[in-house]
């Protein structure tokens, strides 16, 4: 993998807001993998690893299933509808609506908006599942402010 592209992929990590990114490439030379890493600092490249691809090895086919590979940079935003307190669950001691990992389906209630003293219920537009919910409980949520990313 040449500086340049890697210079271009961290770029882009950079922009995206992603907290964590992996990437590997396979050439005729071997395979490179790339972990970033946001923090505190900044992006917080992990160190590149390289193995030497044997040649002319045929590829053996593996019998068990490959993970499915998401591409979390494909998520979508819930924002917020209104200005309002964020509640999380219907009653202070009831399970979430929603959890990171649950799916959800279109017309599911994702949270509750508290706006002068009405309940406003902010549901799915769409299938999916939630990869991160933005929004602390009983907080305060701005107008169109993020509240969840659903893949």
């Amino acid at each position: 993998m040449d500086k340049k592209k890697l210079r271009e992929i961290i770029g882009i990590f950079k922009e995206s807001g992603l907290k964590k990114m992996e990437i590997s490439e396979t050439t005729g030379e071997g395979t490179y993998s790339v972990k970033l890493e946001s923090c505190a600092e900044g992006v917080q490249p992990v160190p590149v690893q390289y193995v030497q691809a044997a040649p002319a090895m045929p590829v053996a086919e593996s019998a068990e299933p490959t993970s499915e590979i998401k591409d979390y940079n494909k998520y979508r935003d819930v924002k917020s509808p209104m200005v309002g307190i964020f509640y999380a669950a219907p009653s202070p001691d009831a399970e979430p609506f929603v959890k990171v990992g649950s799916k959800v389906k279109k017309g599911d209630t994702l949270c509750i908006i508290e706006a002068m003293k009405l309940m406003n219920d902010v549901v799915a537009e769409e299938d999916g599942e939630i990869v991160e919910i933005c929004a602390e409980n009983g907080a305060l949520v701005e107008f169109g402010q993020i509240l969840f990313k659903i893949f």
